[in-house]
């Protein structure tokens, strides 16, 4: 009797489906990203519950996860956060329609990455993109404000010939980014020491809302910063060559790199640069990490179209 039920709703379902496709070819479509989001964020919710699960059984600490482990944490935790605001919307009597209405208007700035279609993933990733490259000349324009105020000759040196290179159109070998860790670790570049108007500029860079207090700015940039530098610890001991082409190249949009056009064995070489310099700095210098973001990303040669557009990555989202 159950799988009688069980044939029959299948059935059913497909007719159901084909009628769609066949009368309503565009709200199919719709209709059909959004059960399939649907599913894809259950899923995620509940990968996300045993990954805690485990943690709390066997009191481990997030940075003792795996490399997929924390980063499946970690988008999912932005995810739901992007979701409460639909979520709080919603509550009041018939304000679904409303928030229906809003989702098919403003997908980018409302809906997850299960949501939209693949053309919307590759155009809103280039418009993330876009907001947080504005960011880069003032990020430069704040660092050559700083040379002055360094008191090693060396250091302005090196800091001055980094920022001639950025302007110059030259990326910056690993090198010139790691003998500059001194600097960033003390005054006036170090994390506790960074301006109001630096620490706005760089939320940019890291899609994070810049219109917090200076206090929480720095607290969030710390915090998004550490679990960056946790992630990379990670997937140096993982190895990239186990990872595949969406997460390298999701890996490199979130360090700084737009990898939407970029071919995978680009993003590889470069990502194998950027653990270099991540995996050799200490706590006290993250300062350096947070602004490689825009140093080690906005020369990158492969930055222009060399291949197609690739889908299914994790996108980062303004907060």
């Amino acid at each position: 009797m159950i799988s009688y039920v069980v044939t029959k709703t299948k059935v059913i379902n497909e007719k159901y489906h084909r009628f769609l496709d066949r009368n309503f070819p565009r709200f199919y479509v719709l209709y059909t990203i959004f059960t399939k989001g649907l599913r894809m964020l259950w899923a995620d919710a509940k990968k996300a519950r045993r990954i805690k699960a485990n943690m709390l059984k066997h009191n481990i600490k997030f940075h003792q996860l795996s490399y997929r482990e924390m980063e499946h944490l970690r988008q999912f935790r932005r995810d739901v956060i992007k979701c409460l605001f639909l979520g709080i919307v919603s509550i009041p009597p018939f304000a679904n329609y409303l928030v229906f209405l809003l989702m098919y208007l403003f997908p980018r700035q409302l809906l997850i990455r299960h949501f939209w279609t693949p053309k919307q993933q590759t155009d809103f990733l280039d418009i993330y993109h876009a907001v947080r490259k504005q960011s880069h000349p003032e990020i430069l324009t704040c660092l050559e404000r700083t040379i002055p105020v360094i008191s090693d000759a060396g250091l302005r040196w090196h800091l001055t010939e980094l920022c001639s290179k950025a302007q110059r159109g030259t990326q910056p070998a690993v090198n010139d980014i790691l003998v500059l860790r001194e600097c960033f670790s003390n005054h006036p570049l170090g994390m506790n020491h960074l301006q109001a108007l630096q620490l706005k500029v760089l939320s940019r860079a890291m899609l994070l809302t810049p219109h917090l207090p200076p206090f929480l700015l720095r607290s969030r940039l710390k915090n998004h910063t550490t679990v960056i530098h946790q992630l990379d610890k990670a997937l140096a001991k993982l190895g990239i060559g186990e990872l595949t082409s969406q997460e390298v190249k999701s890996a490199c949009y979130l360090r700084g790199l737009n990898s939407t056009h970029i071919a995978e064995d680009r993003c590889r070489t470069w990502l194998g640069e950027w653990l270099q310099i991540s995996c050799s700095l200490k706590e006290a210098e993250l300062s350096l990490l947070l602004h490689n973001v825009v140093l080690f990303s906005t020369n990158y040669t492969g930055t222009r179209h060399l291949s197609e557009p690739w889908s299914g990555w994790h996108c980062p989202t303004v907060m």
